[in-house]
């Protein structure tokens, strides 16, 4: 007898499996347009300094204001999102209306009128930051975080996406490694060949986001079943909580502050991953050109992560996972302290830190949704989108600091991109940033990590939430 294609179908807990193959896809393309978006963004450091030639403080100091002004708008976005109508379908109505803006502002962040003086330039790099980073940037990428708790109430569709996300966002980030400074290269290496280059990254990023809001419009959430199931009853529309009430109950939920420290200090490392890589090969193996050999394998890696990852942490459970992953890329960074200059040595361990990263990225918004149960369970309130956009905060602020502590290293190490070869101070500058810090952040992280216990109360929660659901319903 053929399989109904139609027939309902359930987790391994009993919740609805809402999410099809196409579904999948299409917000896997939405998360690769933000990666871009976001690994396009760590470029322009190097951009600055060694394309247009404007002053690594003034940099450092631009690139550090519009990612703390993003982080919070990231909050007050959350909190407006969450208070506007519509219930789970909402997020994609609020994605759209961005994507035009934000693939023609992709372009004109290149576009920085050095001819003017510093002073210009440096303004025009602040006002397109904040415009794309705090602006734009927040609108979309606050509402597709909350997709994924409102899409489906399965743990096991949560973590899929979960995982096509994280892959989406890392291959994104290997891409940038790759093709940008080979690319630009070949098409002059100037400010104009960055600027084609912006382009082509701007038209990929609309037709992505284009498709993911086609898809998302018209797919089936967790919701719309549920509705099916109770003969059409309406969705309950959560009441909005005021902003100082709601930041007051999320830092009162403890779980939710170890996942705010947690995504800030994770992003100061990518913050300053981003760049460091081009600074690293340029100045300590002599050809900016192999950071794309450091990021080909980088994606290597990404796909056999993939492969691994649910398995993996399936077999480890969440803090497990994370604690294993943050100790690995202790170890990793380590050895690079003790030999720096060997180019198969930093291949070899940036291939492993690639893999090691893959099942923890996976585990960003599953780590985010549990929170969001956290808070139903404890204020009777989700407060979606506020929160993700509260732990974005903490994203947020990470890059803004990865990218000032680089410009503070390189400054120290009185950086001079005109050069030939890289001064003592350089060298050891880069060192630092790229080597030692790692070390010490991911050291960080895991002592913080120690104390995330959720995964282990939260059925008893959901349990507890639904019989709280169930009451409310016979009550009506």
């Amino acid at each position: 007898m053929a399989k109904d294609k139609n027939a309902p179908r359930y987790d391994k807990k009993g919740a609805r499996r809402v999410m099809r193959k196409r579904d999948y896809l299409a917000d896997l393309g939405g998360q690769l347009a933000l990666g871009l978006m976001a690994n396009l963004v760590g470029q322009l450091n190097y951009f600055y300094t060694d394309k247009v030639g404007l002053a690594v403080g003034s940099v450092g100091i631009v690139l550090a204001i519009s990612k703390v002004i993003d982080a919070f708008t990231d909050v007050i976005a959350g909190n407006f999102i969450d208070h506007s109508k519509g219930g789970d379908h909402k997020y994609f109505r609020w994605i759209l209306p961005q994507i035009i803006p934000a693939a023609l502002i992709m372009v004109l962040m290149f576009t920085v009128p050095i001819q003017a003086g510093q002073i210009p330039g440096v303004i025009y790099a602040l006002i397109t930051n904040l415009v794309l980073s705090a602006g734009l940037y927040t609108f979309i990428a606050t509402p597709f975080a909350a997709v994924m708790t409102v899409r489906s109430r399965s743990l096991s569709e949560r973590g899929s996406i979960g995982l096509f996300r994280a892959v989406a966002n890392y291959g994104a980030g290997m891409l940038i490694s790759i093709l940008t400074i080979p690319v630009t290269n070949m098409l002059g290496g100037t400010q104009s060949a960055w600027i084609k280059y912006g382009v082509v990254l701007g038209v990929l990023v609309f037709v992505l986001f284009a498709i993911c809001c086609h898809n998302g419009r018209k797919a089936k959430f967790a919701c719309d079943y549920e509705e099916e199931e109770t003969e059409g009853a309406a969705e309950e529309e959560e009441e909005p909580v005021p902003f100082k009430e709601a930041m007051t109950m999320l830092l009162k939920n403890k779980y939710w502050v170890i996942i705010l420290l947690f995504n800030l200090t994770t992003s100061v490392t990518s913050g300053i991953a981003a760049s460091g890589s081009i600074y690293y090969c340029k100045w300590i193996f002599g050809n900016d050109n192999l950071v794309g050999i450091i990021g080909a394998a980088g994606m290597l890696a990404t796909v056999v992560g993939f492969i691994l990852s649910k398995p993996i942490i399936a077999g480890l459970g969440i803090k497990r996972t994370i604690s294993i992953v943050l100790l690995g890329a202790a170890i990793l960074a380590g050895i690079r302290c003790f030999i720096p200059t060997n180019f198969t040595v930093c291949v070899v361990t940036g291939l492993l830190g690639s893999f090691v990263q893959i099942p923890m990225m996976s585990l960003y918004g599953v780590l985010t949704s549990m929170t969001i149960d956290y808070n139903e369970w404890k204020y009777d309130k989700k407060l979606v989108a506020m929160s993700g956009g509260a732990i974005g905060f903490g994203s947020k602020v990470g890059n803004g600091l990865g990218a000032a502590i680089l410009s503070a290293f390189l400054a120290i190490g009185a950086y001079d991109a005109t050069l030939e070869v890289a001064s003592t101070s350089m060298i050891y500058s880069i060192y630092g940033f790229s080597n030692y810090l790692p070390v010490v952040i991911n050291l960080v992280m895991f002592v913080i990590f120690l104390k995330f216990d959720l995964e282990e109360k939260l059925p008893k929660m959901r349990e507890e939430i639904a019989a709280r659901r169930a009451g409310k319903t016979i009550e009506k």
